[in-house]
């Protein structure tokens, strides 16, 4: 009997030390390769617009002679021409590049278009 009760005092010990012995480093065991973490949510800055996808995403709002700040995360280049009149229009270089305007003094719609992509449109609401 005492045999079996060092066995299993044993036991006890080796299960023990082996659960102690993973806890080391504390922290959570690092991801395996190719996992990606919880998605990054920016907010995008005042006064900027971003072109992704040949998109301009949603319509920007800014206040009248704000300076817009306009972003090209393509590898092609855009523009940011405005409709009507000709009250703003950048010429923005792809993979980063960044331009800036300056939005109309009047408040007001004012549509825009890609002079390179002409199916490419967004509206800017000054106000």
């Amino acid at each position: 009997m005492k045999t079996g009760k060092v066995r299993g005092s044993l036991l006890l010990v080796t299960v023990l030390l082996g659960v102690g012995a993973c806890a080391g480093g504390g922290g959570s065991p690092p991801k395996p390769e190719g996992t990606v973490g919880p998605p990054v949510v920016t907010t995008p800055a005042p006064n900027s617009m971003a072109i992704k996808d040949f998109d301009y995403g949603a319509p920007v709002t800014v206040s009248p002679r704000a300076v817009v700040t306009v972003t090209n995360l393509d590898s092609a280049r855009h523009t940011v021409t405005a409709d009507p009149g000709g009250t703003f229009d950048v010429d923005v270089a792809g993979n980063g590049g960044t331009a800036t305007f300056t939005a109309p003094a009047t408040p007001g719609n004012y549509p825009f278009h890609c002079t390179y992509h002409p199916r490419m449109k967004g509206s800017l609401t000054v106000k």
